[in-house]
């Protein structure tokens, strides 16, 4: 009887990819709840045939030559900046991630949310609620800003970036975009205009970032971007941390040179930068925008299928390195 396939994950997830895998594999899962520590997933790694790991795990030379017999490895993230894709490529290891349709809508969604919460002042609002500070209607108490007529500035429109376009032209929004190529058709479909990062900064209302994290995307928003915004702007990140230089971003605010800022992730998570969670004018999420029950589960399953399409000889579905297969 042949040996069934080893996957080792390294921490629990969703079960839905979980269940699929345990019908042809033996699966060992970490058992903490919590990033794994860097001898358990060097162990993990040396008795699995396919890793499944998470965007927290750093999955570097080290690692990938624990086993030479690795023979994926399934990201459960968009991402994947925690793999050292071109050493895994180079010792003929398919890399995957999990961008599913799912994971597009929510944080497409969680954009919004916090566009809403920091134009709207939601968060400001249910504090000053809960401090006990409301006696009534006052004409102008946390005024905010309203999105309808607004232009918002899309910096990266890849799935999730156009997911965020096609929302806001919906609530009556104008749309620029920023990318490494323009779009004729989604220019069309949706009265977008290209143009380049400096003009996008200084036209936009919302400035929202989807670009992956690559060298020439780190500190991308920087002090002279920012400075580049209007006074009455809000920059939101759903991305990656460092591609926003968050001591000038946290000036800024500060200084009032932007009106607000919605950050889902941060330059050196889970580490915030000094002085961010003591300003008013950002709301603050942790790392959650792809959250739900739906993108969550999806994400499982894709990571799943990914891994057994590579244990089957197949191409997997959402391939990273697609060098690994040929043209």
């Amino acid at each position: 009887m042949p040996t069934k396939p080893k996957v080792f994950v390294t921490r629990q997830i969703m079960d839905s990819g979980i269940r699929l895998l345990q019908k042809s594999c033996l699966v060992k899962v970490y058992p903490k709840d919590q990033i794994i520590p860097r001898e358990e997933i060097l162990k993990g790694v040396k008795w699995g045939d396919a890793l499944l790991c998470l965007l927290t795990d750093k999955i570097d030379q080290e690692v990938i030559d624990a086993n030479p017999n690795l023979k994926v490895i399934s990201n459960y993230a968009i991402g994947f900046n925690n793999i050292d894709v071109r050493y895994a490529t180079q010792k003929g290891i398919p890399v995957t991630n999990t961008p599913g349709r799912a994971i597009v809508d929510a944080v497409a969604e969680h954009t919004f949310a916090l566009m809403l919460a920091v134009c709207r002042r939601i968060a400001e609002a249910d504090r000053f609620i809960r401090a006990g500070k409301y006696h009534g209607w006052e004409p102008q108490l946390l005024m905010g800003m309203e999105l309808v007529g607004k232009t918002i500035g899309i910096v990266g429109l890849g799935r999730i970036g156009s997911g965020v376009a096609r929302r806001a032209v919906a609530l009556g929004m104008k749309v620029v975009y920023h990318d490494v190529k323009r779009n004729p058709w989604f220019e069309k479909e949706f009265t977008a205009r290209y143009c380049s990062l400096s003009e996008l900064l200084k036209t936009a209302d919302l400035v929202s970032l989807h670009v992956p994290l690559l060298p020439t995307t780190h500190h991308l928003i920087g002090k002279k971007e920012l400075s580049l915004m209007k006074k009455t702007a809000y920059l939101i990140n759903t991305s990656r941390g460092p591609v926003v230089d968050e001591k000038a971003l946290i000036q800024a605010l500060k200084r009032k040179q932007i009106a607000g800022a919605g950050l889902d992730v941060y330059e050196f998570e889970p580490k915030l930068a000094a002085g961010l969670t003591k300003l008013d004018n950002v709301v603050l999420t942790p790392h959650t925008a792809s959250a739900t029950v739906e993108a969550r589960s999806e994400m499982s399953l894709d990571a799943a299928e990914n891994i057994l399409a590579v244990l089957r000889g197949k191409k997997p579905p959402f391939l990273v390195n697609p060098e690994m297969y040929g043209k």
